[in-house]
């Protein structure tokens, strides 16, 4: 047996013990939260680079929620309403933690900013859960949940005093954030149009 066949052969018996195992979908819904609650937490005492691990980590768990969810058979309706719910409660409770340290600091356009992400990530989701209600698929657009992810774990992990470089990419990081948010919902507003006139052509 080659390496790359007992390769397969482990890994497929690691997936099957973790199929046949107690663990749900829903469990690891709920692993993220934790993580992202722990994530804000830390950004209030000032742990970026924490609190970015801790954010990344927890926002792995909501991509892998799903694929286990599909993997396994174990999904149900109702958990993959849980899995989309905290996926904005999660990113907002970071940004809202994030907005109340440019607060503390007087950085009020930084604020602003947060503020308008955190509408604009929940304009991203809901263009695509209302266009979906209409029949027209809409996962488009540059601002997708893991390219916010990784917008924001950067801002997080080289905030000002928090990583060996003299850099503070905190800000930017959100400036970056409500831009994509603003552009990406116009390309699914638009996207959404095109699709129904040519359905009604």
């Amino acid at each position: 047996m080659s390496s790359v066949q007992r390769g397969t052969l482990i890994s497929d018996r690691a997936r099957n013990a973790l199929i046949e195992s107690r663990l749900t979908p829903n469990m690891i819904s709920m692993t993220g939260l934790v993580l992202n609650i722990l994530a804000a937490v830390l950004v209030t005492q000032r742990y970026f680079v924490l609190a970015g691990v801790a954010f990344i980590v927890g926002s792995i768990m909501d991509t892998l929620d799903g694929r286990y969810s599909r993997m396994s058979g174990k999904g149900t309706p109702f958990g993959a309403f849980l899995d989309s719910t905290l996926d904005r409660i999660e990113e907002g409770l970071v940004l809202c933690t994030v907005a109340a340290y440019f607060s503390s600091r007087g950085m009020d356009f930084a604020v602003a900013a947060t503020v308008f992400a955190v509408l604009m990530s929940l304009m991203v989701s809901y263009t695509r859960a209302r266009a979906e209600a209409l029949g027209v698929e809409n996962k488009g657009g540059l601002a997708t949940r893991p390219v916010r992810v990784v917008i924001l774990s950067i801002g997080l992990v080289f905030a000002k005093g928090a990583s060996i470089f003299d850099v503070d990419l905190l800000a930017p990081a959100i400036y970056v954030l409500a831009v994509l948010t603003v552009f990406t919902v116009f390309q699914r507003v638009l996207h959404v149009r095109k699709a129904l006139s040519g359905a009604a052509a």
